[in-house]
């Protein structure tokens, strides 16, 4: 897949020096780039790179100054990074959704409605009642079970699993491994000492540009008619674990082995580091950053805070406390000496 020079400055609303007609067919670092690639220059450490390139072309700033002589095609733009950013988008998004038509063995159910530019990989399993938008990607092994609703531009990567009723909105990535609907972790003790499984009879709600990671997990809500609900531009990490009724506000991200409780509700905005994680039925606060490896015991309710440690508390009191720590052996010697003279 190929584009002009032409085409990427008028998709940046960029100009261009040198030969507009070259065909970029790929991206690559500056001092690594061939003549068919596209680079970019940002960093002014790498400005040397720019006049010994290789690559077809490279983004620069607009009052970018070269102080030496130049052979690749300048596309001189506002911001150099950003501008690779938008194009590693595109590249990706042109690559990715480029796929179409229907590998066999697959199989698809009864009344399951499909929209145009479908892929769907070998052995993916649809159900019945299932409703599919336009240019969605099903890679092989996925499995999608009845009566699930999957909007427009939508990656289901292979070997991801949407239990019975899951619903997600448009532009949704779920990357290989995921499952979507599994039961919650609900057991009721009984007498003799065993746990009894409470049945999960609810489902789960992406929004539109959500992102699950590979090998996440959320569970579904326990009542039918509940849901647990991923809100708008959030962005899950792999190894992520999402407990039943959890609703998780827009554009909140969470890194990698951090873990949700059951019935906690998250606000938008929110940032949460690897290995964090909440107790259940709590609510929290718009714009709360939760450091790695830190809990939340309780419902914070100021927005903006920011929170480290276990049990987590604001970052500054915890950074206050843990100096006095680090000091108590100096001072456990020094009343030790007090306590002699005395």
């Amino acid at each position: 897949m190929e584009f002009s020079v032409n085409q990427i400055a008028a998709l940046l609303g960029g100009t261009i020096e040198g030969n507009d007609e070259i065909m970029i067919a790929g991206l690559g670092k500056i001092e690594e780039a061939s003549p068919d690639q596209l680079s970019f220059l940002a960093n002014p450490k790498y400005e040397p790179h720019i006049y010994t390139t290789k690559a077809g072309a490279v983004m620069v700033a607009k009052d970018f100054e070269p102080t030496g002589s130049i052979t690749t095609t300048l596309i001189r733009v506002e911001d150099p990074y950003a501008s690779f950013t938008a194009i590693l988008e595109e590249y990706h998004k042109a690559v990715t959704f480029s796929k179409t038509g229907v590998e066999e063995p697959s199989f698809i159910g009864e009344s399951t409605t499909v929209g145009d530019q479908i892929y769907r990989g070998a052995f993916s399993y649809i159900g019945t009642n299932v409703t599919i938008g336009n240019n969605v990607k099903i890679y092989p092994n996925a499995y999608i079970g009845n009566n699930c609703q999957i909007g427009d531009n939508t990656l289901i990567y292979a070997g991801a699993k949407l239990y019975e009723g899951t619903i997600i909105g448009n532009g949704c990535t779920i990357h290989a491994g995921v499952v979507l609907g599994s039961d919650g972790f609900g057991f009721a003790p009984q007498e003799d000492s065993t746990y009894k499984a409470i049945p999960q009879m609810g489902h789960v709600i992406l929004e539109d540009n959500v992102s699950i990671g590979a090998n996440t997990v959320v569970d579904c809500a326990t009542f039918a008619g509940n849901a647990t609900i991923i809100g708008k531009g959030t962005k899950l990490d792999n190894l992520i674990q999402i407990a039943h009724n959890v609703i998780i506000g827009k554009d909140t991200v969470m890194a990698a082995q951090t873990g949700i409780s059951g019935s906690t509700e998250i606000g938008d905005n929110c940032i949460f580091g690897g290995q964090s994680a909440t107790v259940g039925h709590i609510k929290i606060a718009n714009k709360t950053t939760l450091a790695a490896k830190s809990a939340i015991p309780k419902s914070i309710k100021k927005e903006g805070q920011v929170l480290f440690g276990y049990i987590a508390y604001d970052l500054k009191k915890f950074l206050n406390s843990y100096a006095l720590f680090k000091s108590l052996p100096d001072m456990n010697q020094r009343l030790r000496e007090l306590e002699k003279k005395a």
